[in-house]
């Protein structure tokens, strides 16, 4: 075993966002596991630990994910688990089951193809099924409601929105795996096009696609014999709030808060932050909860406002930190990944290089 309790990243890949990927969902995975097994000079076999994240409710298979295990090779039989959750919580398992220490290699995959049903009649099901369930309340329109608040609340407008999706799209137009981008975009522009969910514009909207996405996670020396630039994973938490948004201050994030808190991310600069937006208000919230300055890149790759590949959005924006600490344009940044309508469960992974 290792001779250090550190984890850390030592390989990352992901699909391009498609509008339609007419293959299969573990045709998605196994083009991903290659790439990581071959970038870490690693066999199937080396790998302890498999977990993936996935939502059987997208493809309207029942135990779709059980198929998926076709994608990481499932003979000889692997040591593998499963939850029904965006890959970022599937590494936030991964990280736990390695510091039990008595295995060293951990393979973190998230996959989703959103294509074949309708994401806005899916995701209701996640509400109350006695209150809000019935009423087939989708993440849009409580994402809505949430940015009016905002504006009511005198706390943005919709000009801010813009802002944020403006940049979004012109760091979109450069990102090979995104679906949406245009390097013209401003936020003048953006504002004459119409109400999609008033107070956004379908420019606000993330554009949900297929996509899969992992990592490779490994402890202490075996890291560093594995990779010559491991990302350190220094921490990851995870919050929740009433899953009844009337129970709720929309205008404010404070799960999101308090796992910074907890993570002391602000306790060193942050070079770079990749948010789970899917709704461009979003990052308003975020950024405050977070407590990020103009000092902080947020979302240099343009984020899910240019390709939202549902259950592997979160673990993308983990790599997307981890790729520019790596190649030394970041030492420090911060993955966030959500879940539930109106960011109603926040997930942050801290992530820092050797210094």
């Amino acid at each position: 075993m290792s001779g250090s309790d550190d984890i850390a990243i030592i390989g990352m890949a992901q699909t391009p966002a498609y509008e339609r990927y007419d293959n299969t969902e573990p045709t998605l995975l196994m083009t991903v596991v290659n790439q990581l097994l071959e970038g870490a000079g690693l066999d199937r076999s080396d790998v302890d630990f498999t977990i993936a994240g996935s939502c059987d409710y997208l493809s309207g298979m029942p135990f779709a994910f059980v198929a998926n295990v076709d994608g990481v090779g499932a003979w000889p039989p692997v040591y593998e688990s499963h939850v029904e959750m965006d890959g970022a919580w599937a590494l936030f398992e991964a990280w736990l089951r390695l510091q039990l220490g008595d295995i060293d290699i951990a393979l973190v995959l998230g996959s989703g193809k959103s294509s074949p049903t309708d994401a806005r009649q899916v995701f209701p099901l996640q509400g109350d099924p006695y209150v809000t369930a019935p009423l087939g309340f989708d993440p849009v329109s409580y994402a809505g409601i949430q940015a009016r608040a905002l504006v009511e609340a005198g706390l943005a407008t919709e000009t801010d929105f813009a802002d944020v999706a403006a940049r979004s799209l012109v760091a979109g137009a450069t990102n090979p795996n995104a679906t949406r981008g245009d390097a013209g975009a401003t936020a003048s522009t953006l504002l004459g096009e119409p109400y999609f969910c008033s107070p956004l514009r379908r420019h606000d909207v993330s554009p949900k696609v297929d996509g899969a996405a992992g990592v490779l996670i490994a402890r202490g020396d075996r890291a560093r014999q594995l990779c010559d630039r491991p990302v350190w994973i220094r921490g990851i938490d995870h919050r929740i709030e009433s899953h009844h948004p009337g129970l709720r201050d929309l205008t404010d994030s404070p799960s999101t808060r308090l796992a910074a808190e907890r993570l002391a991310v602000t306790g060193a600069p942050v070079t770079v932050a990749e948010l789970h937006v899917t709704h461009s208000h979003e990052e308003i919230i975020l950024r405050r909860a977070l407590g990020l300055d103009d000092a902080t890149t947020v979302n240099p790759s343009g984020g899910p406002l240019c390709g939202d590949p549902v259950m592997s959005t979160g673990l993308v924006r983990i790599i997307e930190v981890a790729r520019r600490i790596a190649d030394g344009t970041a030492d420090r940044g911060v993955g966030h990944a959500s879940s539930g309508a109106a960011l109603q469960q926040n997930l942050l992974c801290l992530l820092e290089g050797d210094g």
